[in-house]
């Protein structure tokens, strides 16, 4: 499970389209990135709480959860890619710690962080039982994993139009909204195919979370998941 040796060239294309990220991902969410964002963290980050935001990209999960909270958060950010998290300079408002590397190896010690926030980005783990593992490992007792990402329905019929959209949509939209670099955006779809279903990815958090809340948007296609320690 995960990307496994198909991550690094995932990591290269990344890096290409830092340019366009935020624009074209806005696009090819049909609009709907930072309602889900909100929909997952509200009443499960709260002031005060020690926030990693793992996979932090440009830090749009942070934004999202510095909002609802009031900005009374302690945030780390987490990237494998120095020049996302060199991105999210003056972004926030606030000068948060910063770390470079993977969600397999979290450069933290055990139970540091009260929520764990992936937005759009564990679906990039190279090994997603691992990655899992870890972010279990640096959660407090009563903490939060907080999940918002693409789904990947349990019916047949339904993940066979998400991945048409994904195969044959989303190029054109990603090529509308960024341009040439917006081409790119197809490699999302290798990733989705190594992405778990629906029940699975709920089930690899049960084997290690106390409960799953799963929640799903556009017929399965989006997913808003917290698991609690």
């Amino acid at each position: 499970m995960g990307l496994g040796s198909s991550w690094g060239g995932v990591i290269d294309v990344l890096g290409e389209i830092i340019p366009v990220y935020d624009r074209v991902n806005a696009a090819i969410s049909l609009g709907s990135a930072e309602s889900n964002r909100v929909r997952a963290l509200s009443g499960r980050v709260g002031r005060g709480d020690n926030v990693l935001d793992a996979g932090s990209g440009f830090g749009n999960m942070s934004a999202t959860a510095r909002k609802l909270c009031g900005g009374e958060i302690t945030l780390t950010l987490h990237d494998a890619l120095l020049p996302m998290l060199r991105a999210t300079e003056g972004r926030l408002g606030v000068a948060p710690s910063r770390t470079c590397g993977v969600f397999e190896h979290l450069p933290f010690q055990d139970s540091k962080f009260d929520v764990v926030m992936c937005g759009y980005s564990l679906r990039d783990a190279i090994s997603l039982r691992v990655a899992v593992s870890e972010i279990h490992r640096v959660l407090c007792d009563g903490g939060r994993l907080i999940i918002v990402d693409l789904g990947k329905p349990d019916c047949a019929l339904v993940r066979a139009g998400v991945s048409f959209y994904l195969r044959a949509v989303l190029p054109i939209i990603a090529l509308a909204a960024g341009g040439r670099r917006g081409l790119k955006f197809g490699a999302l779809y290798g990733t989705y195919k190594k992405w778990l279903r629906n029940s699975e990815l709920e089930a690899l958090l049960l084997s290690k979370f106390s409960r799953v809340e799963f929640d799903t948007g556009l017929g399965g296609g989006a997913i808003m998941v917290a698991a609690y320690k």
